[in-house]
């Protein structure tokens, strides 16, 4: 149950949402660099592998989205987050953070962190590096039953190295699934002996690989279990939050920051791996709204995403008379199927017992 208080934030988070949506300033700009990956995780929704049938995107054709974008926006404001695959595989990923860092734009990696080493680092904090996540999903059986064997102890030594590194936005995400919500006190200990400074808990959708593996989605009584965890471990470090992608009713502005608000084609777009302009990764192909190779990138982006700006046609099915749909507007929308509009996961749904 909703409390007044948590109502009336809602409310003007709303109006808040509704001038974002409006003027859509860009945030944050992800560029899927490689396909290739030195892992086969259980949970990808890319279907990664060290034989990517797509080739990496030379380096050119992205910068060239940089140099347009900075010709109409500030360049210090808009971060741009280069994932994979597994960016590290990249070898001129060095000279491409430099190239970016040298247009004004802050930058940074998502990375298992099991080929990163004290050199690497080095480099690429030399190339202007200023942000990095690495996932860790639970201690090492349950961290490699999903990622894979002798891949735990490599993380950990990335994280350790990371976690030394001042005036680095750094944390570590763990997808939380059936097999690590156990280890999770146990985990919150390892990370803030490694003095990781925050930690964003994931829990996983059916798309991609993750579609084999049931053990992978949680129950509706352990998903309130995480989400109680997350609301009791705010304030001691590593800050746990819950990631971005859903509706929580009464948990609403106790286990996150802000208030739910899925940002995709608001504040956020990506470039993927053949130049398909999208928004949130998380949504890869649904919703692709151009192509660098056809159109020009900042014209896309401020013409249209009209589907993410204006999302009152996700008002069907069991949406179009939730009590809660005016804050929710829709779920985030990774979690909808675009061509009918029906919602696949609701999280409201998920804390009913």
């Amino acid at each position: 149950m909703l409390s007044l208080k948590q109502r009336i934030q809602l409310n003007l988070h709303k109006e808040y949402k509704k001038a974002e949506s409006k003027l859509h300033p860009l945030t944050y700009l992800f560029w899927e660099a490689t396909l290739r990956c030195n892992l086969n995780c259980k949970h990808c929704g890319s279907d990664c592998s060290m034989d990517a049938s797509k080739v990496d995107m030379p380096a050119a054709n992205f910068l060239a989205v940089l140099d347009n974008v900075r010709q109409h926006t500030n360049p210090n404001n808009v971060m741009v987050a280069i994932t994979g695959g597994e960016p590290l595989l990249r070898k001129d990923l060095e000279k491409i953070g430099s190239e970016i860092y040298s247009r004004g734009f802050p930058w940074g990696i998502v990375t298992n962190g099991t080929t990163l080493t004290e050199k690497r680092l080095q480099g690429l904090l030399n190339a202007g590096l200023r942000s990095v996540t690495v996932s860790l999903d639970g201690l090492k059986e349950s961290h490699e039953w999903l990622r894979g064997k002798n891949t735990y102890n490599k993380t950990i030594q990335s994280i350790a190295m990371l976690a030394k590194v001042d005036d680095l936005v750094f944390d570590v995400v763990s997808c939380v699934d059936q097999k690590n919500i156990s280890e999770l006190n146990d985990l919150k200990t390892l990370l803030s002996e490694l003095n990781v400074p925050a930690w964003r808990l994931f829990t996983i959708f059916a798309k991609g690989r993750a579609t084999q593996y049931p053990e992978l989605f949680l129950e509706n009584a352990q998903f309130r279990q995480l989400l109680d965890f997350i609301a009791d471990n705010r304030k001691t470090k590593p800050i746990a939050s819950y990631g971005c992608e859903g509706f929580l009713g009464e948990y609403e502005g106790k286990v996150r920051d802000g208030f739910f608000f899925c940002r995709a084609g608001v504040n956020i777009s990506s470039v993927l791996i053949d130049g398909t302009i999208s928004a949130c990764p998380s949504m890869r192909y649904d919703y692709a709204q151009g192509n660098i190779y056809q159109d020009d990138f900042w014209d896309i982006w401020q013409n249209k995403y009209d589907k993410m700006r204006n999302r009152s046609w996700t008002k069907t099915g069991q949406c179009a008379n939730c009590s809660s749909y005016k804050w929710c507007e829709g779920n985030g929308l990774h979690l909808r199927d675009e061509n009918t509009g029906e919602l696949l996961l609701c999280h409201l749904d998920k804390l009913s017992l």
